[in-house]
């Protein structure tokens, strides 16, 4: 077993470059740091540090370990806090797709959480597909994630209105093949429904521009590298709303509140304030 004091003057030496200072930073003399550190060598069998003068920087195993070490010094800072914490509420653990995380929404959850102290709220924003594979898995409490209309799962169900995009200054000739595509990556419902479209209008195109976040998706189509598909909570003034020049329109896709059967009480409160905010924006409507 690795000691975690030992680990913390070794993560506090290679911080520091050296020696002296790390034993100012953990409170310790420079010899007793040393003897750590060839105490936690001894342990792991490899050496971890270069010692040149003054100067001390890790090995190829101390790089290694360096990483182990920060995570299980975090993890060990975090069991303390949880300890110490007095929890009420509890947790409740929060999915989100990205345009709504970076909506109005992060208010509400602020306001919530300021007005509930012993609450703790972990929020994690991503894919919908990654939002409903931690809902399987039980990593999540509550979770709004999109997908494609007429599923009969979730509590409450809200249809969304989508737009094809292209750049307000450097517009896209969509009349040209293969057209030039902004999307997310794979496992997206917005990329699968675009190449959809295009396909079933016998169009080509061509992946112009990858990000696994929305904001770099909202940019290359502002810049014209691409178009896109965005919901409208997304469309930005950079951005034009173009008509489907022959393809699909993208329609039946809708927003769901997933709520799990084991979910607290303080994640069911939760979850009816998110219905609350849903209804009042109303994804389909919100611009």
């Amino acid at each position: 077993m690795l000691d975690i004091e030992l680990l913390r003057s070794f993560v506090s030496v290679v911080d520091a470059g050296g020696f002296t200072r790390a034993g100012e930073r953990v409170h310790r003399t420079q010899s007793t740091v040393s003897q750590q550190i060839r105490r936690l060598e001894e342990s792991v069998g490899k050496p971890l540090l270069v010692r040149d003068g003054k100067r001390a920087t890790p090995t190829e195993e101390g790089e290694r370990l360096l990483a182990y070490a920060r995570r299980i010094l975090a993890l060990e800072q975090e069991a303390r806090d949880v300890v110490a914490r007095p929890v009420v509420e509890g947790v409740v653990r929060l999915g989100l797709p990205e345009d709504f995380a970076a909506y109005r929404l992060v208010e509400l959850l602020s306001d919530y959480a300021r007005g509930r102290p012993t609450l703790r709220l972990d929020v994690r924003s991503g894919l919908s597909s990654t939002l409903q594979a931690l809902l399987d898995r039980g990593e999540l409490d509550v979770a709004l994630v999109k997908r494609n209309a007429g599923q009969s799962s979730g509590t409450t169900a809200w249809p969304e209105r989508l737009q094809w995009v292209t750049s307000r200054k450097h517009p896209i000739d969509l009349s040209r093949d293969p057209v030039p595509i902004a999307v997310a990556e794979q496992g997206c419902l917005y990329r699968n429904r675009l190449i959809h479209a295009l396909e079933s209008a016998g169009r080509t195109w061509h992946i112009a521009y990858t990000s696994p976040n929305l904001s770099g998706i909202q940019a290359a189509a502002a810049v014209g590298l691409g178009v896109a598909i965005l919901p409208n909570v997304a469309v930005t003034p950079e951005h034009r709303i173009v008509d489907t020049h022959g393809f699909a329109p993208i329609d039946k896709t809708e927003i769901v509140l997933v709520v799990s059967d084991n979910a607290n009480a303080a994640a069911r409160k939760l979850a009816e304030r998110l219905a609350d905010f849903c209804n009042l924006v109303r994804p389909s409507q919100a611009a």
